[in-house]
């Protein structure tokens, strides 16, 4: 379809400039930071511009696949840079915690802008690698053997870009007076605006690849936190609190002591060991015939170790230990007859 030059009205052509105004008034700015409320507000205010006039071109259907350049008009091909203007805006915007949201919005419609100029033929380039549409390598290159021809090519290639950047830059310079005055005549608006398009390819490419060099770093970044947490075994039961008591050996003691500590209850190794089974901290413990040694209980003891509530155990035994060396009432003094 052949669109009409001036297509969509002044409004359209409006928008436009006022994103391509913002745009070139960012680039010349002299704010110290990019994230001035001034810089900001511009960046939201061109943003908002370029939006608008891109839903509006979308409508009016100004582009098609099954046209060629020379069927679009002159005053038309100015809005062939808005999906690289817009991309240029995005990547201005300063909220760190959306960089990779701004990173990949960028990059879409910097791939939009170059696949609709590869689409009409305007410049000779290869898509970025991992886009729809780009170009597959004939022959399949070994990962772990760096390609040397397609690494000098690549560099190759970035040389000649900037060389020709430079040169339409330097044409772009001595044709814009006379186009933006309007003595140039539509030839000359024509050229005017296809080197336009010429030069944000070579922006959109070199942008595309420090977009993409920067998302690695991001997703890498990301990772750790984004990962799943593996597999750390069975986790523990929570244990009831253990409340102080006196540990005896056998029924006797407890009657002895129980009667000296009423205010600490009392209980047998034996007792202690069930009422732990049923609680599920410990397996029943293999009974020790009365009469037995010091030696074969603590046997006993230290065979069950790793399953019992260590700290109540140690404090247990300690409590049992210094019993033995000190008789009832030892330190007491004070009442003495």
């Amino acid at each position: 379809m052949m669109a009409e030059a001036g297509a969509g009205g002044p409004r359209l052509a409006e928008l436009l400039a006022l994103g391509r105004r913002l745009w070139d008034e960012l680039e010349a700015s002299t704010e110290p930071s990019s994230g001035a409320p001034a810089v900001q507000d511009k960046v939201r205010q061109g943003l908002d511009a370029l939006q608008r006039a891109a839903a509006m071109v979308a409508q009016l259907e100004l582009f098609s696949e099954n046209e060629e350049l020379e069927e679009i008009a002159s005053a038309d091909l100015k809005f062939m840079l808005l999906p690289a203007l817009l991309g240029g805006l995005t990547l201005k915007q300063v909220d760190l915690s959306r960089r990779r949201e701004h990173l990949e919005s960028a990059r879409e419609h910097f791939l939009r802008f170059l696949k609709l100029c590869r689409n009409y033929g305007l410049g000779s380039f290869q898509l970025p690698p991992g886009s729809a549409g780009e170009e597959k390598s004939e022959s399949p290159q070994d990962p772990a053997q760096p390609n040397l021809v397609a690494m000098a090519m690549s560099r190759a290639a970035k040389i000649e870009r900037y060389k020709q950047k430079k040169e339409l830059e330097n044409k772009l310079a001595s044709m814009r007076s006379s186009v933006e005055s309007g003595t140039a005549d539509e030839d000359q608006i024509r050229e005017f605006y296809i080197l336009q398009i010429q030069k944000w390819i070579s922006t959109s490419l070199e942008e595309i690849e420090s977009i993409d060099q920067e998302l690695v770093i991001l997703r890498s970044r990301d990772a750790p936190r984004q990962a799943p947490a593996g597999p750390r075994g069975p986790s523990r039961p929570a244990r009831t609190p253990v409340k102080p008591f006196i540990l005896t050996r056998d029924a006797a003691q407890a009657r002895v002591f129980g009667a000296g500590y009423p205010g600490l209850p009392t209980m047998t190794v034996d007792d202690w060991y069930e009422q732990r089974r049923k609680q599920g901290i410990v397996s029943t413990p293999q009974r020790v015939p009365a009469g037995a040694s010091d030696e074969e209980l603590q046997k006993q003891q230290q065979e069950t170790e790793e399953e019992d509530d260590e700290e109540a155990l140690r404090k247990a035994r300690n409590w049992d230990d210094w019993k033995d060396t000190h008789p009832r009432g030892y330190g007491n003094r004070h009442n003495m007859g």
